[in-house]
């Protein structure tokens, strides 16, 4: 049986459906290849904004435990608690003009300061050097992932020090 010839008309007809395949093949890979860079992008922003929240309390919880404990005597405790919400939320004890949290959407409200005794030690004993402890926490922030259609709710971040200086400079009488 002989083999027909192919006409050129025949030729450009698939051509022309080979190009309609290629660009098809093209959309699909292409896509699924930016789901996926969006995806990686997306997810790296979520770990690292955990980490940011993560090394915000230690930071705030290091800075409270060279401060004065709110409430005792010689204390100025709203400016005391202020700026160690601010070293928490810009990373430094004063708020600048226009400045912007570290981590987006985390406000004042999320931020938890807790100064205690050290435990089994008498109800007199207060906040200082090497005496107690002072706890920073971040509480119930939500994270609007890009991803999500609802802001995803994150956990409870931590962290809890012993007193340091405790607000005393060097050469002063901690006695007094």
């Amino acid at each position: 049986m002989p083999i027909p010839m192919k006409t050129s008309a025949h030729k450009n007809c698939i051509r022309s459906m080979e190009r309609g395949i290629a660009t098809l093949e093209f959309a699909v890979t292409a896509g699924f290849f930016f789901m996926m860079i969006i995806a990686v992008v997306a997810g790296g922003h979520f770990f690292w904004t955990h980490n940011a929240l993560v090394e915000s309390t230690r930071r705030g919880a290091r800075y409270a435990a060279m401060q004065c404990r709110p409430g005792s005597d010689g204390c100025d405790s709203s400016s005391t608690l202020t700026r160690i919400q601010n070293v928490v939320l810009y990373n430094g004890p004063t708020e600048g003009v226009g400045a912007q949290p570290l981590v987006a959407n985390l406000q004042r409200a999320n931020i938890v300061v807790e100064y205690s005794k050290r435990p089994s030690s008498p109800d007199t004993e207060f906040f200082g050097v090497s005496q107690g402890t002072v706890s920073v926490r971040i509480i119930n922030y939500n994270y609007d992932f890009i991803l999500s259609p609802v802001p995803i709710p994150m956990p409870r971040y931590e962290t809890t020090v012993r007193g340091e200086s405790a607000g005393y400079t060097a050469g002063q009488n901690q006695c007094d």
